[in-house]
């Protein structure tokens, strides 16, 4: 992917702003060693802070969530906004993550904006390349790029009490927002473990969501850490390229079939040419997913039905009974992340694959040393080993009213009023938030209930008079007693598993212990009464404000 030799200028908005030269002589460089822009907000020189574009919403991050917020701003008439990307194009995990293999496990009619069909998915699941060109387009359709600024990392946003809105650093220079929409994303930082002798290793190593495209598989001797979903997708493209591929495996997954086929021409006739053949695909897909995860989230029993045809899957594509064995969880399936793949197994019971199980426990040299104690000669490590998702990075990097970080808000684990807002961090809405996640559904569903209620939220504010919001801890709290209650009974908690929903104490803050329409009335407006607002005084010409609950709104 080629980078940007430029780094694009702020802007405001569509209009016209006036925006400062970037580049700084030698008599204005800050004391600090660090980029101006990677300094704290309050820590930077007057001269680097002045003066600084305003926007009414700054959007962080252009994958799904991202871009949905942007349309979705967009056609509430909030025309304010910037998109802060990182990367230099959009596309999120699905711009990240171009392994062999990648794609998604979620029917394409299904995984795709309600509000932007698309009669041309060529696959029942779609794979990367299609699913970014989707991305791209709608990016295109919805007249997201001049709100677009690419190469710009966010590397701080700090709350400014005193101006009510966000003071925001990033690599590309400063703004001021009033609101701020995270839509990173929870697989945005690859997490690679810290394995003793990792650094001296002499081949190449990268993690599935860094491919190094450069790097020649033919006849060379892999090792594949992790057997995930990713790895699921990656062992059966890469095994009959490459001369030797050794899996560590710390813990088998359950796998059913995938039910994949080439979407016909005349099925994607129907749906260009009658979008309602398109709405009853969709439908129907919804509703058999918002069936089964009940089985999930209440009766976990029922899953017992499922498992059965797991192990048929896992007989009919292993023969040898030891590997069979190894590769058969002893969890019930559904407690961790069900994968679906028809070529997974029979790529493992292959000649050149060797599946180690119990994982990696250290490297010498070129030898990698499993956790048995078994040694394995390769030329190069591929890290399937999954994201930050409980310990987000960008954790560190916000601080809300009191000057207290994320990271350190959430050190007992992280929890946000119906995964979207907290306490704290007036004006931040979460997309994909805590206990949002999915198991079996897509998670596209989940972000335009996120989207309705970060709208819903903005102009509430604009309806009342109000400049800020923020959850009652009171509110919050409640809501997460009563998600964590809901939890105890679902299968992610009883499976018998440990799984990356956990935090390090062993509780779930990923996914959402219900369906995906009970979220969508969960989210579908707000309520006042579960909120702080934070007004300006008619009475006081400067930017100091004043706080109430409940709705109340004194002036």
């Amino acid at each position: 992917m080629a980078s940007s030799s430029k780094r694009p200028r702020p802007r405001a908005s569509d209009a016209d702003a006036t925006v400062p030269d970037q580049a700084a002589t030698a008599d204005d460089q800050p004391t600090d060693d660090r980029p101006a822009a990677e300094q704290p907000v309050d820590e930077q020189p007057a001269d680097a802070r002045q003066p600084v574009p305003h926007v009414r919403v700054a959007v962080i991050g252009s994958g799904f969530g991202g871009l949905g917020a942007g349309v979705r701003l967009r056609r509430a008439g909030i025309t304010d906004f910037v998109i802060l990307e990182r990367a230099d194009s959009v596309g999120g995990t699905w711009r990240d993550n171009s392994y062999p293999g990648c794609a998604c496990d979620v029917p394409s009619h299904l995984y795709s904006f309600s509000f932007a069909p698309n009669p041309d998915w060529p696959r029942s699941f779609s794979g990367q390349p299609d699913i970014r060109a989707y991305l791209e387009k709608v990016t295109d359709v919805f007249g997201l790029r001049p709100h677009l600024r690419l190469n710009t990392e966010v590397v701080e946003a700090r709350w400014d009490v005193e101006r009510t809105r966000w003071s925001i650093a990033t690599t590309a220079g400063r703004w001021t927002a009033d609101a701020i929409v995270a839509a990173a994303g929870p697989l945005a930082d690859p997490q690679i473990p810290d394995l003793p002798g990792l650094d001296s290793f002499p081949g190449r190593v990268f993690h599935s969501s860094r491919w190094d495209h450069d790097f020649e598989l033919a006849k060379k001797r892999v090792a594949m850490v992790g057997t995930g979903a990713s790895a699921a997708q990656i062992i059966p493209a890469i095994q009959p390229e490459v001369g030797k591929l050794t899996v560590f495996q710390r813990t088998p997954a359950w796998v059913l079939p995938r039910r994949d086929r080439t979407i016909t021409e005349l099925e994607k006739w129907l749906h260009g040419r009658f979008p309602l053949t398109a709405k009853v695909r969709r439908g129907a897909l919804f509703a058999l997913r918002e069936i089964q995860m009940d089985a999930f989230v209440r009766r976990p029993g029922l899953l017992k039905v499922v498992q059965r045809l797991a192990e048929r899957h896992i007989a009919d594509g292993v023969a040898d009974p030891a590997l069979r064995a190894r590769l058969t969880p002893d969890y019930r399936i559904g407690c961790k992340r069900i994968l679906l793949s028809n070529t997974y197994y029979p790529a493992l019971a292959a000649a050149n694959t060797e599946v180690v199980p119990g994982g990696l426990r250290e490297v010498r040299g070129s030898t990698l040393v499993a956790a048995d104690g078994s040694e394995h000669e390769v030329d190069a490590i591929v890290f399937g080993t999954g994201f930050h998702v409980t310990d987000m990075p960008m954790g560190s990097k916000v601080f809300g009213v009191n000057g207290t970080s994320f990271a350190e808000e959430w050190k007992e684990g992280m929890e946000a009023l119906r995964g979207s807002t907290v306490h704290g961090f007036p004006n931040f809405f979460f997309v994909i938030g805590p206990n949002t996640g999915l198991g079996n559904s897509s998670m596209i569903l989940m972000i335009e209930s996120q989207l309705n209620y970060m709208i819903d939220a903005l102009t509430t504010l604009d309806g009342i008079g109000a400049t800020a919001m923020q959850p009652t801890a009171r509110a919050q709290r409640r809501w997460n007693l009563e998600l964590q209650h809901r939890m105890d009974r679902t299968v992610w908690t009883t499976g018998g598993c440990r799984s990356w929903y956990l935090d390090k104490s062993g509780k779930n803050t990923v996914l959402w212990p219900g369906s995906t329409t009970s979220f969508r009335r969960a989210t579908r407006k707000v309520d006042l009464t579960e909120y702080e607002l934070i007004l300006r005084r008619k009475d006081r010409p400067g930017p100091s404000a004043t706080t109430t609950e409940a709705g109340e709104v004194l002036v």
